[in-house]
């Protein structure tokens, strides 16, 4: 399966206008936003988790990547709430499940070997975060020579110039809205836009976003 798979292409999906797909794992659904594969698939998702469903035990070939955007996501290390942000490196192995239900955004297969280690972190702690001025506020969560994440914050009002993403970026409006050539993404909005491409952000509302950069070139 290919859906905005070609990497050097921009894309725009709303998720919230998108169908729950059922998984292969009982109370297990998805919203598809980028998928280059099969059932084993370099893919970025939202994966919904009913309450009191599993997925079988799996080893994560290339790595995975996700926040947590509701409920609780659960497996051998831990709890993890509304908020936080895990990375688990390729090799890792997990039984993932949810007491009380979890929306996730998930990014799979798409790490280097050369990324060893587990990352957890709750993106709510203000000692992860950095005032940036003119109304925006950062929390890096991981940074490698390969990309860069953080949460960031925009406040109501705001409005970037116009910046160039050498290595292209991509986002996930996780609350809020953004305003990207005058269309407004709200919560749900995931957007991708290839190498070399122009981006400036502005927010009526106020914005918390997911951004990754640097991973496309």
């Amino acid at each position: 399966m290919q859906l905005n798979a070609d990497l050097s292409r921009p894309a725009t999906v709303d998720s919230a206008a998108l169908a729950w797909i059922t998984s292969p794992m009982a109370g297990v659904e998805r919203r598809m936003l980028e998928r280059d594969g099969d059932e084993v698939a370099r893919a970025t998702s939202l994966v919904r988790y009913a309450p009191g469903s599993a997925f079988s035990p799996h080893t994560h070939g290339a790595g995975e990547e996700f926040l947590v955007l509701d409920g609780v996501f659960s497996d051998e290390t831990g709890d993890f709430p509304a908020g936080f942000y895990v990375r688990n490196p390729p090799g890792s192995r997990h039984t993932p499940a949810s007491a009380p239900g979890a929306v996730i955004f998930v990014k799979l297969r798409q790490m280097p070997p050369e990324e060893t280690a587990a990352v957890r972190l709750d993106t709510r702690d203000p000692a992860l975060w950095r005032d940036l001025g003119q109304g925006r506020q950062e929390a890096v969560l991981f940074e490698a020579p390969w990309e860069r994440v953080v949460m960031l914050r925009l406040a109501p009002g705001h409005a970037d110039a116009t910046e160039t993403w050498p290595h292209g970026v991509e986002l996930f409006v996780v609350e809020g809205d953004v305003v990207i050539d005058g269309t407004t993404h709200r919560a749900g909005a995931w957007l991708r836009r290839p190498p070399g491409s122009l981006l400036a952000l502005a927010s009526q509302e106020g914005a918390l976003l997911y951004r990754k950069t640097g991973h496309l070139g």
